[in-house]
């Protein structure tokens, strides 16, 4: 088989196994999002803006539209520029922020798929045991757990990274170092959290096999590993920057942070998947979902046994990188999380330990490809037992859709978007700390109009904005004229049926004792649309 071939085969199953395992998404596409919480809310306004702003004004694609002045407000949290790269097509092909964010969904399981499988096809060379392992990683518990963040679906750099890898450790090259960078920066693109990962991982790697193999003094294998070096920083610095602006305005996350969202016992073994519901029910307090299935987990342990007697670098490589990264996820106080936090550049932007239990489940899955490569005989009845292992773990991995339909937007925001271009602000002003995330309601209306907003809610928060929620709560007020005088503010929406009824009375009083300031453009049952026409002296 040409590997054009394969590839095309390989492709072709990774989306039909990618449709039915997330059924019905690819088949309403435009029509359903998980919008039930903060976070969703935020990923469908994320990936959105980086497609649209990709093609109208790139240069601007980190001043996304939220914390108005604040310029570079993308960088506050994810950029998801791969994301929103993926989306790019569909975006401009519906103009619909939903269907956007699906299709970068629905490619993220296929990549992974994909590059597992090459992966594992690389170290075994056996095409069943690649397939066994695509499935394992591609639709692992993990993945689905995170179905309201895109960054922690994009998973792909993963086994494209460490593929690259292997290769350089084979056959160091010039090249091959340069498709290393290219898969390392392409993760960063994705997800930073991942690349610190994968940048860890790599880091272990080369210590592995510079150590198994005597390539310390090796002068190929390092000009190799210089040029993954260079072509990394050259294609992620110029998105790196914003996030150093960030952290000099005071971004960081601290250990007793840390401490809050590591894993626990449970952890690895908690998993939304039909099939193991019954362990679910069983299970004490879990903040992350790191099970990598049953099968996984059995096909791992027996890869690292047989590889640790006949592959030994394999052995060592991937089974050291799942003690350590089970060892990172336990946190602060297991010792080694600390450690990093104080060495190693970045780590601070961290917040969740426990999501090193990915890199668990990646080397488990990896393991789980070389158990199945020695397991399976080279014969028919040997591929038989291979499709029907791959159906069975497709089976244990299948998960309900959290996926629900989505609402058409509230017509004021149509109306808005046919108002000349001027910055907003959303009331309610939700200016208590636990209800910031409602923000994002807004967040995702503005995918109508992209008008810039008062509003916001990310990872940072600027300072000024948590000074100012409680003079802008009560708007319409003087304080509050006063503090959107010079920023121009033009436009406020009203949700009158987000006020409670008392709160609602005054927001009215209020609006009739400062009407010659506002011009009312749109009013429904639950909706106002004022534009700001003078400020009170």
């Amino acid at each position: 088989m040409t590997a054009r071939r394969e590839l095309a085969l390989v492709a072709a199953g990774a989306v039909v196994l990618t449709v039915a395992m997330t059924y019905p998404l690819a088949f309403k596409l435009g029509h359903v999002a998980r919008i039930d919480n903060g976070d969703g809310q935020f990923a469908v306004w994320n990936v959105a803006w980086v497609a649209r702003t990709l093609v109208v004004d790139p240069v601007h694609v980190f001043d996304a539209n939220i914390f108005y002045p604040h310029r570079g407000t993308l960088a506050y949290s994810e950029a998801n520029l791969g994301a929103g790269i993926l989306a790019l097509p569909t975006y401009w092909l519906t103009r619909n922020p939903y269907a956007a964010l699906n299709i970068a969904i629905l490619c993220g399981f296929v990549l992974s798929a994909i590059g597992m499988y090459f992966l594992v096809r690389y170290l075994t060379r056996d095409r069943r045991a690649a397939v066994i392992s695509a499935i394992a990683f591609a639709f692992c518990p993990y993945t689905f757990a995170h179905s309201a963040q895109i960054q922690l679906q994009m998973v792909a750099g993963l086994p494209f990274s460490m593929l690259a890898f292997h290769r350089i450790a084979d056959r160091p090259t010039a090249g091959r170092g340069a498709a290393l960078g290219a898969a390392l920066a392409a993760q960063a693109l994705f997800c930073g959290y991942y690349e610190v990962f994968v940048l860890l991982a790599v880091g272990y790697a080369i210590v592995v096999v510079a150590s198994t193999r005597g390539y310390w003094t090796a002068g190929r294998f390092w000009m190799a590993m210089t040029v993954a070096a260079l072509v990394t920083v050259a294609l992620v610095l110029p998105m790196f920057v914003p996030y150093l602006r960030v952290q000099r305005a005071g971004f960081s996350r601290s250990l007793e942070l840390a401490s809050s969202f590591r894993a626990t016992w449970s952890t690895y073994f908690a998993s939304a998947a039909y099939a193991h519901t019954w362990l679910l029910l069983r299970l004490p307090a879990w903040g992350e979902v790191a099970f990598p299935g049953m099968i996984p987990m059995l096909l791992g342990i027996a890869g690292f046994v047989i590889a640790a007697r006949r592959r030994g670098e394999l052995a060592l490589l991937y089974g050291g990188l799942a003690v350590l990264a089970a060892w990172a996820s336990f946190g602060p106080p297991a010792g080694l999380y600390t450690l990093m936090y104080r060495t190693v550049p970045l780590f601070e932007w961290l917040r969740a330990p426990a999501r090193f239990g990915l890199m668990v489940t990646f080397t488990l899955d990896v393991l789980a490809g070389v158990a199945a490569s020695y397991l399976l005989p080279a014969t028919r009845r040997g591929t038989v037992a291979a499709a029907i292992v791959s159906l069975a773990l497709a089976a244990e991995l299948c998960t309900p859709s959290p996926m629900r339909e989505v609402l058409p937007p509230e017509p004021v925001y149509r109306v808005l978007a046919g108002e000349p271009a001027g910055p907003v602000i959303e009331m309610p002003f939700f200016y208590l700390d636990y209800m910031f995330p409602r923000h994002t309601n807004y967040m995702l209306e503005s995918t109508v109009h992209w008008m810039p907003l008062v509003n916001g809610y990310s990872d940072f928060i600027p300072q000024d904005f948590r000074d100012h929620v409680l003079t802008l709560a009560p708007f319409p007020s003087r304080d509050a004229f006063q503090l959107l005088e010079p920023l121009h503010i033009r436009y406020a929406v009203f949700h009158m049926h987000w006020y409670n009824v008392e709160n609602q009375n005054d927001v009215i009083g209020r609006l009739k004792q400062f009407a010659p300031y506002l011009r009312l453009i749109y009013a429904d049952r639950s909706t106002r649309l004022y534009e700001i026409v003078g400020f009170p002296r």
